[in-house]
């Protein structure tokens, strides 16, 4: 059962919401839309957890994995807006360290653009060392970029964290989470946690794994189709086709970023309380579709930095062929841009701004239409980054204005 609110003009999200569950690719799900300050669409609905049936409500809230790094964006942003470091002066007037092995020229700007050439670590990390910022954030400094920083673009999907944290932890004293907490979520009264506390990680929705056939599977994979057909192989050149084969190779940079450290080998993954508390600021965040959209909605507004800030970090820095991902992404600061990473409908292809998350979530900004969407979902789809889910509601929602 759907619940929540939606405005008449908007029911077109509803519809695509709904649809999502009757079509059986929902678990529990939450999607939030505002024009403005105005709050046009806040539904919730499904299971929170399968194993209980606890049911997904009003204050249900959820890991919206990489997500995180806007939030994590935009509070290093915000530090740079109040004067505490240059975002284009050498990473080593703030942090000296990170000079070695030929980082010497790197600057702010390269590492919340996904510049800095430390996708992946350069030594096996437990998880537990992993929750240590400082440690982390001190293996990359010393570590050799896989291609010299400002010269090409690469998703760093979990090193991004710790060096965008980094920014925060040297120029506020803070982690990103304690930050956002007293600068950006607790001031605007946001449900939203770089690392949950335990209130609130009680009433946490809990990710499943769920595939559904697909009929479209082999394409990626090379194997049979649903309907027995062997379908021809694709072209080992085509972007796609390199990614899969990345995946399939354990010493691949893909596999490298994606997985150390490993999250898989702590009991129950990321849904054990350990890593909703550590607050990882790549991946950790836990909120509410509504609060996240309210992100979006008060970063228009210009309450957490100001539009001549936004306006600059939204200018994409890079685009194109993406060093980990072989398929074309584009960043600005903090901020994913539309590409094949982040497909928006061609309405926002030039305002949007965002990011996306592993599994399926979506969270969103338009200059230009004043739209903010956040959308969370704990069934976890085969995407790496975003998917058809999030795209049938921003095609929704922007169709509605």
């Amino acid at each position: 059962m759907i619940e929540g609110h939606c405005d008449p003009a908007f029911e077109a999200v509803r519809t695509a919401f709904t649809d999502g569950f009757e079509r059986g690719e929902e678990f529990g799900a939450a999607v939030a839309v505002h024009v403005g300050d105005r709050c046009v669409v806040d539904l919730w609905g499904g299971v929170a957890d399968r194993r209980s049936d606890r049911p997904w409500e009003r204050d249900t809230t959820c890991l919206a994995f990489s997500c995180t790094k806007a939030v994590t964006g935009t509070a290093a942003l915000l530090l740079a807006e109040r004067g505490l470091y240059d975002l284009e002066a050498p990473v080593t007037s703030w942090w000296p360290e990170f000079g070695a092995a030929g980082k010497e020229h790197a600057t702010a700007e390269h590492l919340l653009s996904h510049q800095a050439g430390l996708p992946a670590l350069g030594r096996d990390v437990p998880v537990a060392e992993a929750h240590d910022p400082a440690a982390v954030a001190a293996l990359l400094a010393a570590q050799e970029p896989e291609w010299k920083p400002g010269t090409a673009h690469g998703y760093h999907a979990l090193t991004y964290g710790w060096l965008a944290g980094e920014i925060v932890r040297r120029c506020s004293g803070r982690t990103v989470g304690a930050y956002v907490r007293d600068e950006i979520a607790g001031p605007l009264d946001l449900d939203l946690h770089v690392g949950a506390p335990d209130d609130v990680i009680e009433r946490t929705a809990r990710l499943s794994a769920g595939r559904k056939v697909d009929k479209g599977a082999s394409a990626r994979t090379g194997g049979p189709s649903a309907t027995g057909e062997v379908p021809r192989p694709m072209n080992p050149d085509d972007p796609l086709a390199k990614m899969m084969a990345g995946f399939r190779d354990p010493d691949s940079l893909l596999n490298r970023t994606f997985g150390n450290p490993d999250i898989n080998r702590l009991p129950g993954g990321n849904n054990n309380p350990e890593m909703l508390r550590a607050g990882w600021p790549a991946l950790g965040m836990v909120t509410t579709a509504r609060a996240l959209a309210g992100f979006y909605r008060d970063l228009l507004a210009g309450r957490i930095i100001s539009r001549t800030t936004l306006r600059d970090a939204v200018v994409r820095r890079v685009a194109g062929p993406d060093r980990v991902m072989y398929i074309d992404s584009s960043f600005g600061l903090g901020f994913m841009r539309p590409s094949l990473v982040f497909l928006t409908p061609k309405a926002g292809w030039d305002s949007a701004f965002g990011h996306t998350g592993l599994g399926g979530s979506i969270s969103l900004g338009d200059i230009e239409s004043g739209l903010a969407l956040a959308y969370i979902p704990n069934r976890m789809g085969d995407e790496v980054s975003g998917g058809v889910r999030a795209y049938r509601l921003l095609e929704a929602a922007y169709g509605s204005l």
